[in-house]
């Protein structure tokens, strides 16, 4: 595993407008009853009031990596006496009227994706201004401070692009197709950017919808028969991964496919040799330190990283790293 130098240092259905419970509502940490002030002596569950955080997601219908997201998100909850509510939808404007549900159920925190930030930024500073406050993750680190969040956590988007295309030039790649599978997402958009600034070669975007792998996959496929010197795919999503090295089979194509994130799909395309490095921003860290700032701000008034971006990668992955990450896909954390 090899993690690139970075340019920063830092240590849903929209009709019901519900937010739903992340499965904790009842465990971990002691009762709100239990109000608590000694200082932390270690070893036992946290004595503050119980706390309710809401996460609200740009994420599309089967996106695995949202599953990581929360399995880190709930373990803080448990550990920090937290109800955590979970809600999504990859539609702006129908993200933001989740965002506008969680400000009237009266949480005492957000998490928040700005994937699409001219659609959810001013719901987001409405939360800050009614004393919410709000945790930006994953995408949009460009527009977190803005929005008034104490800070974003996520790697750097142009930075792991860049990372991408300095990895396909080692590898001797001269042509690469970087597949979108969410049009307007911005943070989709730096990494294929991020691929070109560095890439020696020549990078062709591809938009396809990543809620529709059929065709994804069909798509994919027919530009690898049009354009026969393509020698590397590059996916965005580790679901799409799979579709990528669908299609190249049914193409009869020789080009190498590459992907940003991890599941355990990822690790057995790594040992059936279908894949030639991967990405790896470790979404599970995501989820776990934003519950975790927000826990911390609300009963220390501390601020991660002095409200500076807390990288979470990018690191760049291969073969020889499975039975590191084996155990840990499997048991969905990374």
């Amino acid at each position: 595993m090899r993690t690139p130098r970075t340019a920063t240092t830092a240590a849903v259905a929209v009709a019901a407008l519900a937010l739903t419970v992340g499965g904790c509502s009842s465990s971990g940490g002691k009762s709100s009853e239990d109000k608590g002030s000694a200082p932390a002596s270690g070893g036992k569950a946290v004595t503050t009031p119980r706390l309710k955080i809401a996460m609200v997601t740009h994420s599309g219908e089967g996106d695995t990596f949202w599953d990581i997201v929360q399995s880190g998100a709930k373990q803080a909850a448990v550990k920090d006496n937290v109800d955590f509510l979970y809600s999504a939808n990859k539609e702006g404007q129908q993200q933001a009227q989740l965002v506008q549900a969680a400000i009237d159920q009266k949480v005492d925190g957000i998490v928040v994706t700005l994937a699409k930030p001219e659609a959810v930024k001013d719901v987001v500073k409405k939360a800050v201004a009614a004393g919410i406050p709000v945790v930006t993750i994953n995408s949009g680190a460009d527009y977190s401070r803005a929005v008034g969040a104490l800070g974003h956590i996520g790697q750097d988007e142009e930075v792991a692009g860049e990372a991408v295309g300095d990895e396909l030039t080692k590898r001797g790649k001269r042509k690469v197709l970087c597949v979108l599978h969410e049009q307007g997402n911005v943070s989709l958009e730096q990494r294929c950017a991020g691929v070109k600034k560095t890439f020696r070669g020549s990078v062709e975007n591809l938009n396809v919808d990543g809620t529709n792998t059929p065709a994804s996959t069909s798509s994919i496929e027919a530009k690898l028969q049009s354009a026969k010197d393509i020698d590397a795919v590059v996916t965005l999503g580790a679901p799409m991964a799979a579709a990528a090295v669908g299609a190249k089979a049914d193409a009869s194509s020789s080009a190498e496919i590459d992907t940003f994130d991890l599941n355990a799909a990822v690790v057995k395309q790594f040992k059936a040799q279908q894949i030639g490095f991967a990405v790896d921003q470790q979404p599970y860290l995501q989820g776990y330190l934003a519950v975790d700032e927000l826990w911390l701000n609300k009963t220390n008034g501390d601020v991660i990283g002095g409200g500076r971006p807390v990288l979470t990668g990018p690191a760049i992955v291969t073969g020889k790293d499975v039975p590191t990450l084996e155990k840990y896909t499997a048991r969905g954390t990374r």
